[in-house]
């Protein structure tokens, strides 16, 4: 009777896989020609501890991911990619479990190169599972196989592939995040081989995390994370304006790794020549953040692209302008600032210069004019698209004079009382004061006059660009 080949089964889906691949890396060319790829360097990590002869559906796990592995290999073989660098790191294949277990047996067996798949395949073919499992150690020597310093248009990726867990009490996330905030690398992928179900979830930290439970499934998931890995994902964010059409712009945007909180990208958002948000190349490696920085700024957590994919996020940034105008003009002007915050909340959002006009969301906001005395404006209203002008009368000046020095205040008479505006300066002689244009008065009294009688009042007003004196004697 003839047996059962169970690799011939195992043979079928490795030439789906090497098909798929092709397809896949022929994509990706075309795609390049019409627009610049950035270049991307992928590492392989292969599992080869003692574990790895376990058995795994149709024969044993080493087995079956090297007939994986190289089915990928044959793929990049057939196809020249000029934006594709390969690199081979492998842990656990030199010192055996026993007499006594290696936590550094890790090794690059192939460094970065192009067209190097064919010595990938050479040096994954004699490997036999031996040891120990040093994830973490293994992915802190993998930080300095990368070629430095990297560039904005390098991505750097790890493809993990195990079917175990840290043996060695390393922390593997808390290495795998300090590549990730060093910009070492990206997060990474990570492929399970026949896992145990209690060991998932100490990779979700790790990286992306995909489970092969069975060898159809291992040659999917290999064909999702290469194509994570070589094709771009676009992204467009629409600016919706209060009837929920993308019409803002002209802000800046910011998107942050969420897990590690690393700047990821910056871009001014742009509408382009066919009046639609621009469309932008980000990877779809974890979670983001976006901070669009209008005032206030808005936020939007929990982003997840799909790879490969053109992706549309939206917020609504529905905003409108503020322009505060001075009339007259000189240094009274340029020197005057004014305090907005949302209306009832203390926190400052911005200090925005007179004769100027600023973008604010749509709402109300309270005012406070940095002149003197203080002007204050509550509930001021920001409407889409339309500009609120807020104008104040030009400032004058006064000079005050004192024969000595003495403690002094200045008040506004207004509606039959005083309102205090500001102290003089005990110690100086002589200053000079901006104050918007109105009535004022000044009490001083000597610093050696020891009796409230001597207590000197002089009145005053003040009119717009003009320059008033006062003699306190």
């Amino acid at each position: 009777m003839k047996k059962n080949n169970p690799f011939q089964k195992f043979g079928y889906y490795s030439s789906r896989l090497l098909l798929s691949c092709v397809l896949i890396l022929a994509t990706c060319i075309s795609s390049s020609a019409q627009q610049a790829k950035p270049l991307t360097r992928i590492e392989f990590v292969f599992d080869a501890s003692f574990s790895m002869f376990g058995q795994w559906q149709n024969g044993m796990k080493m087995d079956m991911a090297k007939q994986m592995l190289n089915a990928f290999l044959d793929s990049i073989a057939k196809v020249d990619n000029p934006n594709l660098e390969l690199a081979f790191r492998c842990y656990g294949h030199q010192v055996p479990l026993r007499p006594e277990r290696s936590c550094t047996d890790t090794k690059l067996e192939v460094p970065f190169g192009k067209n190097n798949a064919m010595a990938i395949k050479a040096k994954l073919k004699p490997i036999l599972p031996k040891g120990t499992t040093p994830i973490a150690y293994t992915l802190e020597q993998c930080g300095g196989d990368f070629p430095t310093p990297s560039s904005a248009n390098v991505r750097n990726i790890i493809i993990l592939i195990t079917d175990g867990i840290e043996e060695c009490d390393g922390d593997p996330c808390a290495v795998s995040l300090a590549l990730q905030k060093k910009g070492i690398v990206l997060k990474p992928f990570v492929i399970g081989i026949g896992l145990d179900q209690s060991y998932m979830n100490s990779f979700g930290c790790l990286g992306k995390f995909y489970d092969a439970s069975s060898e159809t499934n291992f040659k999917n998931i290999l064909n999702i994370v290469i194509s994570q890995a070589l094709n771009n994902t676009t992204v467009q964010v629409n600016l919706n304006d209060q009837v929920g059409r993308p019409t803002e712009t002209d802000v800046d945007m910011t998107f942050y790794d969420e897990q590690t909180g690393v700047i990821r990208y910056n871009y001014v958002h742009t509408i382009n020549n066919k009046g639609v948000p621009d469309t932008l190349v980000i990877e779809p490696i974890g979670t983001y953040k976006m901070v669009v920085h209008t005032i206030p700024p808005v936020e939007k957590k929990g982003i997840e692209l799909v790879p490969g994919k053109h992706n549309t996020i939206a917020v609504d940034a529905a905003q409108g302008y503020l322009n505060l105008k001075m009339t007259g003009s000189g240094d009274y002007i340029k020197n005057t600032t004014c305090i907005v915050r949302k209306h009832e909340d203390m926190q400052t959002l911005h200090v925005q210069q007179f004769n100027t006009a600023e973008k604010f969301l749509i709402g109300k906001y309270d005012l406070e004019i940095l002149t003197l005395p203080r002007i204050k404006l509550n509930k001021v209203d920001i409407a889409q698209s339309k500009t609120t002008l807020i104008e104040i009368p030009q400032s004058g000046s006064v000079s005050v004079a004192k024969p000595t020095e003495g403690p002094g205040s200045l008040y506004l008479e207004e509606n039959n009382k005083l309102v205090w505006v500001c102290n003089l300066n005990s110690s100086m002689l002589q200053e000079t004061i901006v104050l918007q244009p109105g009535k004022y008065r000044i009490e001083y009294r000597p610093k050696n006059a020891k009796e409230a009688i001597y207590t000197i009042e002089k009145r005053f007003k003040i009119e717009s660009g003009v320059s008033t004196a006062v003699r306190l004697y």
